[in-house]
């Protein structure tokens, strides 16, 4: 793509029709790109598990926990600032690659020489060593930034997409093929460093574009101020998300935070294999609308709709079937993460729904607020974990789990309060899918408790055998209750349809009839992830 026309500018599409098609079938790439980075994810997890030590994860986690901060500068800020600017061009974006690249080079500096303290603070000389190999990643991240930026914001995802499955895989294969010949834990710094190695060479080649030097253009201060208050909100998340990992590895050692981060992956990957993809095409095709307007709101409703009906029965059905699936995928020796995992499970659905509020503060241009409520989350999340501290780390793990449903209200409410943006609209529309689930989960439960010790018991076959009949169980529970809840099929046939419109195949002249695409489009962070699989 080479993003700027003659005359400097970028030119985004304005016909309302074709940005609908765009939304959609840009919503479909980010799902089934999320679907293969979720095999790619379980290979590698598969595979690493039996190669490598709860200790060798717990190591590597140390030190990730605060390198993925610093690699997110840019990542998170200056790509919504690209993104969410009505007009732009290339003299602009041109500044902020700079900014971006000159901070990422002082960061890897000053995160190359903090080794030493993090090795004082975990008592393991190692994550020293740790430290000054991952922090070229920081730099290399940020040469990458405004390259992919400038893709999302001419919804050419499945671009991003394929540069973001080619990345992965980069990391699968190294990773695992060092692994393999006995590197122990530097196989998980090698993988780490191919990801983003990959990521910003894929990004060069995909958008044909090449900054200029630096020099004066208007609104560039509007975007770094933009783009600060975005990463603002960032850190605060971030240390949210992360205090745990901080917390369980300075109280409890490299060992039970390697149980902990892998019951905690598959807790955190329903939202990057989701809601994270979505982000970019949410934000994008919101931010063309009128704030005020009823199509804003229809097309939000929408999309709190269908992320509700898909991440209450998601959550439910992990709940169940968590342990069973760490079983399966890492081997007997990772128990310990499945019983952890029962108490992150009964959070995942309410977590995925939390985090649409950052849709709305991005997309009416308001991430300061956006930020404001990171704090009230971050003091929020971390007196909850002070708390369950005493528990180890199953106390970290139902902390977050309370922490979601206390705040996913009050964030809704909060974020769409600039524009008149009620509650009510929004429990109307949720609060089915929530009751379906709890009825569904609570009667498998019942079912499943009643059956016979050899049939429930764990390992083996019988656990990858327990995971089929009690997911298809569940469905088949969880529709019913939905159907129910609605008083009928329509509703339901509506939402099939926006999942057939979200298919990519689709032809994009196909005209938009009615509800489904009232919904889809009305249907719609990330943050770059660590790169550790499940």
């Amino acid at each position: 793509m080479r993003p700027f026309g003659e005359d400097g500018l970028f030119h985004s599409p304005s016909d309302t029709g074709v940005l609908r098609r765009q939304v959609v079938r840009s919503g479909g790439i980010a799902v089934l790109s999320g679907g293969v980075t979720l095999g790619a994810q379980i290979v590698a997890t598969v595979v690493l598990a039996r190669l490598l030590t709860p200790h060798d994860f717990g190591l590597v986690t140390m030190v990730t926990t605060f390198s993925m901060l610093l690699i997110n500068f840019g990542w998170n800020g200056f790509t919504e600032a690209v993104i969410q600017r009505e007009t732009i061009d290339r003299f602009m974006v041109s500044n902020l690659f700079w900014i971006n690249a000159g901070a990422g080079a002082l960061l890897t500096i000053a995160f190359a020489s903090a080794g030493s303290l993090l090795a004082q603070f975990y008592g393991d000389a190692r994550v020293a060593q740790v430290s000054a190999a991952l922090s070229i990643t920081i730099f290399i991240q940020t040469l990458s930034v405004q390259h992919l930026a400038l893709l999302k914001r001419g919804m050419r995802f499945s671009l991003t997409s394929a540069n973001e499955i080619v990345s992965r895989f980069a990391y699968v294969i190294v990773s695992i093929a060092l692994a393999w010949a006995g590197w122990g834990y530097w196989a998980l710094v090698g993988g780490n460093i191919a990801q983003v190695l990959s990521t910003c060479v894929g990004a060069w080649l995909l958008c044909r574009w090449t900054p200029s030097l630096p020099r004066r253009a208007a609104g560039t201060g509007a975007l770094v101020r933009f783009a600060m208050s975005t990463y603002g909100r960032f850190i605060a998340n971030y240390c949210t998300w992360n205090l745990d990992n901080l917390l369980v590895g300075w109280r409890f050692g490299a060992v039970s935070l390697g149980f902990y981060k892998k019951a905690y992956d598959l807790f955190a990957l329903s939202t990057s294999q989701l809601v994270a993809p979505l982000t970019s095409v949410a934000v994008s095709g919101l931010s063309r609308l009128n704030r005020i307007s009823t199509e804003y709101r229809r097309s939000l409703l929408g999309a709190l709709e269908v992320t509700a009906f898909l991440s209450m029965a998601v959550g439910a059905d992990l709940t169940l079937i968590g342990k069973d699936v760490i079983r399966v995928l890492l081997g007997s020796k990772w128990d310990e993460s499945g019983r952890i995992f029962m108490f992150f499970g009964p959070g995942i659905g309410v977590m995925l729904l939390y985090y649409t509020h950052g849709w709305i503060h991005l997309s009416i241009g308001r991430p300061d607020r956006w930020l404001r409520w990171g704090l009230i989350e971050f003091a929020t999340t971390a007196t909850f974990f002070l708390v369950g501290l005493h528990w180890g780390p199953i106390g970290i793990a139902l902390a977050w789990t309370a922490s979601f449903w206390v705040l996913v209200l009050p964030a809704l409410w909060y974020a769409g309060r600039p524009i008149n943006f009620g509650i009510g609209p929004v429990v109307a529309i949720v609060w089915r899918y929530v009751a379906a689930s709890l009825v569904a989960g609570g009667a498998a439960e019942v079912i499943i408790r009643r059956l016979p010790s050899s049939i429930v018991e764990r390992g083996g076959v019988s656990a990858v055998a327990r995971i089929a009949a009690i997911s298809l169980m569940f469905g088949v529970l969880y529709l019913g209750a939905v159907v129910s809840l609605q008083g009928g099929f329509a509703r339901l046939v509506r939402l099939l349809g926006l999942v057939r419109e979200l298919l990519p195949h689709r032809s994009s002249s196909k005209s938009f009839s009615g509800g489904a695409v009232n919904l889809s489009l009305r249907s719609s962070t990330p943050a770059a992830s660590s790169a550790d699989p499940l």
